[in-house]
């Protein structure tokens, strides 16, 4: 037999039947879990067929269905089926026990077979990675903001002032806002800080995050408030130092060289060279209204004023 006519003949045997006969399709391949701060994915390379759309079905096997329930498996609904080579099992798998994952192919009524994965796995074989932490100064305080990862996650924050490794302080966060105080800071001192993840469900920790450090602002916003208050200070002399000055200087005037004040009776209201001018107007008047009379008209005029 010419070996190109053996050739097509056991192509044609291997060859899968995917008009829905008794031949399977091949199953999945390089099944594996990935697992970062309690997400989980199951994931396979993808089975090829020409001209063709393959499927995938998902199921998990817990504690209680190995032992309590004749080792039957649960089908994932969110993957069952899916086009995709990746599932999303975080809410499947949420006990603290070992897990088995499978998946199969599909295409039409044609089944691969199932492809499990090698061993048990644990949501506690989980890789946590360090938060994500930013290290911000306000004047005097020292603040942090994480990301937020989810509910089961805590963190262990610690903080020190540079140059005092040896007084390294500790506070941990179990609900994240946008920003976290930490501590207020010494004018001009530099404050580092780092953190780590915690997840207390499994009882296991991240490694911390690289170093951040910040100095305090304080010193710069007190010169700066010094420098206002001494310029307002100043302004206020300046206006108030005359007005000063001259009420201080009338006080020592009436203190040591007090002002006689003369009676109103002996207050001249004209200069005395008027007061002589009018003294003499007024004689000359008088000499004016002297009038003299015989002796006969006077004795006359006082017997009419007499009767």
């Amino acid at each position: 037999m010419p070996p190109e006519l053996f050739c097509f003949i056991l192509c044609a045997l291997s060859a899968p039947d995917l008009s829905g006969g008794d031949v399977l399709l091949p199953a999945p391949q390089s099944i594996s879990i990935l697992s970062t701060n309690m997400k989980h994915f199951l994931t396979w390379s993808p089975v090829i067929v020409q001209g063709a759309t393959v499927k995938y079905s998902v199921e998990f096997q817990g504690e209680y269905e190995r032992e309590y329930a004749g080792g039957s498996w649960i089908p994932i609904s969110e993957c069952s089926p899916t086009t995709a080579t990746l599932c999303n099992v975080t809410e499947d798998i949420s006990a603290p026990v070992a897990y088995k994952l499978r998946v199969r192919a599909e295409l039409g009524a044609t089944r691969s077979p199932w492809a499990t994965t090698e061993g048990f796995f644990s949501r506690a074989m989980t890789s946590l990675t360090p938060p994500e932490l930013r290290v911000l100064a306000d004047g005097q305080h020292v603040l942090v903001q994480l990301a937020d990862m989810g509910p089961s996650f805590q963190f262990r924050v610690l903080y020190w002032r540079k140059g005092h490794e040896n007084r390294v302080q500790q506070k941990v966060l179990k609900e994240v806002s946008s920003v976290v105080h930490l501590d207020t800071m010494e004018a001009g001192a530099e404050y580092c800080v780092k953190a780590q993840t915690h997840v207390e469900a499994i009882n296991r920790s991240s490694s911390f995050s690289p170093t951040q450090c910040v100095r305090a602002q304080g010193d710069t916003s007190l010169w700066l408030l010094t420098a206002l208050l001494s310029s307002a200070a100043f302004a206020v002399a300046a206006l108030t130092l005359p007005f000063l000055t001259w009420k201080i200087s009338k006080v020592f005037q009436y203190s040591c060289c007090p002002t006689a004040v003369l009676p109103d009776t002996l207050k001249e209201t004209e200069p005395p060279t008027q007061l002589i001018l009018r003294d003499r107007e007024e004689a000359e008047q008088c000499d004016l209204m002297v009038v003299v009379m015989p002796s006969e008209e006077a004795l006359q005029l006082w017997i009419q004023k007499a009767l």
